[in-house]
């Protein structure tokens, strides 16, 4: 996919909100991710930090998002919400499913894969992706969806419940042939 041909990222048609910080320890922005972040090579989740957030923060989702995946509609890799305002870290794994590392009442809902967890890294052999690693600061301690909600369903929730939004983008091709 060449950098002229890339789908728009996932908040550009969004209201502007309130920037913060997210960081990690298993990801630089921009930089490729690493092979846990792989659905072939760990499937593991990236630790994430965030801090900066607006007040009046009352929750927090997390999720992950292909724009660049040849489906029209880009591609859920991760949706998690319901964090509450005191988490602001993420252990690497904590999308496992399972919920180690994850407080009571946090809400998986299906990635596109069709599993309730961080699904990695696939574009198809030859293709450069971006992932998009978004942190939203919500205005609710519950969003209102519950587990078997669409991440379309979550994502019209949180156009209309964010008071602040962090990001962190990494890229990944799959090796040709």
């Amino acid at each position: 996919m060449t950098e002229q041909s890339r789908a728009p990222l996932p908040h550009d048609f969004h209201p502007e909100v309130h920037a913060f910080t997210v960081t990690s320890a298993d990801l630089a922005p921009g930089a490729d991710l690493g092979g846990a972040q792989v659905l072939d090579g760990g499937n593991v989740s990236p630790q994430l930090r965030w801090e900066g957030f607006p007040e009046g923060t009352k929750s927090f989702a997390v999720t992950c998002f292909d724009p660049d995946a040849p489906t029209g509609s880009g591609f859920w890799h991760w949706v998690l919400f319901d964090l509450p305002v005191s988490v602001t870290e993420l252990p690497a794994g904590a999308g496992g499913g399972k919920f180690e590392g994850l407080p009571a009442g946090a809400v998986h809902v299906r990635n596109d894969y069709g599993t309730k967890d961080f699904g990695g890294a696939a574009p198809p052999a030859g293709e450069r992706h971006r992932y998009v690693f978004t942190v939203y600061a919500v205005d609710q301690e519950k969003l209102g969806p519950d587990s078997d909600a669409s991440p379309a369903v979550v994502g019209f929730n949180l156009r209309f419940h964010t008071l602040g939004r962090a990001q962190l983008i990494g890229e990944y091709e799959a090796p040709a042939g």
